[in-house]
């Protein structure tokens, strides 16, 4: 299969859609080391899983462990290792059961069956991930710099597509032990010390003509291009993420029960799932509220930033703070030049954080990890976007319908994945991602 125009120039003459390899200084032996640090965390992160774990599909928009393990290999076959050279597929029935949504490929097993798939056995696929991974191998060893140039790009494409599986697999996992009555424990909290949350504070950005989008060299996915000018009215954006007990106030306050604070497809969405709360809150005999996390069932921590609200939810409370949700515009513009640092994957908390106890600079807090940051923002195309051509060009593009842009990164997102241009997007009745709130306001 050829994969060659998965970086060619758009029909614009922009940049390329997924930016080349060699323009993030990769080498072969960069890349070969790379790839192996990507595949290395994505196998530890299954590491506490019995055989059992790895099967069950909880839901539509979830998918088993070892699906991911499997769909994550068959990316490099199939974009790579196919392209590279004439060897033939460890199984072609492979192409069937794990793709995804590329229907240029062919055809696919249905999402909501990936849960069916007890064949092949979780030994298979972890076997069928070390064939791809010693051809892999093999292939970065041999690459010369035209092969480079062919399929450079499309393996970076693939190591990122695989930190973005990482995250599902921790998703997915948290609301697969969340409907085991036994609440199984992935992996035990590591305790932190966090602060009384401080009252919020407002950052004022001035209003004016500014540039948002990847322009950079290194890696980017297509959807952050082109960069181009957007003309941004002043604005205030809080300085932290909304907490736990700021919404258990609006919970309280009968927040749930009042449609004027609601969009009407959000009340109907309310009112048809039967939301009281957000996700995993459940209340214990004596009222108190808890909450399931990877780590179990425990009490609700007051300060930790509020998690798994859908985009209705965050608007209706932003409604009810006499706030707003802010712009995807807005938010890169406020996030330009930050330090990506934070509660990201490599912390292995696994869970959003409270505010460290020493935090004593001014500014805006919390911008990467915890939780992915809903914006009003819809998700669609930049001005000039074009999907790359051929197969990968289904990779962001035909999405752009029914969803709404997410900011900053959870948690569960690799440090070295997430950057001030990344766009996430979800429909906004999504609850199962690590996703909350920061407000804004007009100035």
């Amino acid at each position: 299969m050829e994969t060659k125009a998965a970086f060619e120039m758009t029909p614009n003459g922009s940049k390329p859609a997924l930016l080349d390899a060699d323009q993030d200084g990769m080498t072969a032996n960069r890349l070969a080391m790379r790839y192996d640090e990507v595949r290395r965390r994505t196998s530890s992160l299954c590491a506490p899983l019995e055989t059992e774990d790895y099967v069950v599909q909880s839901m539509p928009d979830a998918s088993p462990a070892k699906w991911h393990l499997a769909h994550t290999s068959w990316f490099f076959e199939t974009f790579v290792l196919k392209a590279a050279s004439a060897d033939e597929v460890v199984s072609e029935k492979y192409a069937y059961l794990f793709n995804s949504y590329y229907n240029a490929i062919g055809e696919r097993t249905p999402r909501a069956e990936r849960g069916l798939l007890s064949r092949p056995t979780v030994a298979e696929v972890y076997r069928y991930r070390a064939a791809v991974d010693e051809r892999m191998r093999t292939l970065l060893e041999r690459a010369d710099e035209p092969l480079l140039r062919r399929l450079g790009a499309t393996i970076v494409l693939g190591l990122n597509h695989e930190q973005q599986h990482q995250e599902l697999i921790l998703t997915d996992l948290k609301y697969l032990f969340s409907r085991n009555p036994l609440r199984p424990v992935y992996r035990e909290a590591r305790l932190v010390g966090g602060a009384e949350a401080s009252p919020l504070r407002w950052q004022r950005f001035e209003e004016g003509l500014r540039q948002i989008g990847h322009e950079d060299n290194g890696f980017a996915f297509d959807n952050e291009m082109p960069r181009h000018s957007v003309f941004v009215q002043s604005f205030q954006l809080a300085d932290r993420l909304v907490t736990n007990e700021e919404f258990r106030v609006f919970v309280d306050d009968g927040g749930y029960d009042q449609p004027r604070f609601w969009l009407s497809d959000g009340w109907n969405a309310r009112q048809s799932h039967g939301w009281t709360a957000p996700l995993y809150w459940e209340r214990a005999e004596d009222q108190q509220w808890r909450i399931m996390t990877l780590a179990g069932l425990r009490d609700l921590e007051p300060n930790e930033p509020v998690c798994h609200v859908s985009y209705y939810e965050a608007d209706a409370f932003a409604r009810w703070a006499v706030a707003r949700l802010p712009s995807e515009a807005e938010w890169e513009v406020a996030a330009e030049g930050a330090e990506v640092r934070g509660n990201l994957l490599e912390e292995e908390h696994f869970h959003p954080q409270p505010l460290a106890r020493d935090r004593t600079e001014a500014g805006l807090h919390q911008l990467f990890g915890d939780v992915w940051e809903w914006t009003r923002s819809p998700y669609s195309p930049y001005p000039g976007y074009r999907p790359a051509p051929g197969a990968l060009g289904e990779y962001n593009g035909k999405f752009m319908c029914n969803q709404m842009v997410l900011r900053g990164g959870s948690c569960a997102t690799p440090r070295s994945h997430i950057r001030s241009t990344y766009r996430n997007f979800f429909p906004p009745d999504a609850r199962w991602q690590f996703s909350g709130i920061r407000l804004a306001n007009d100035s």
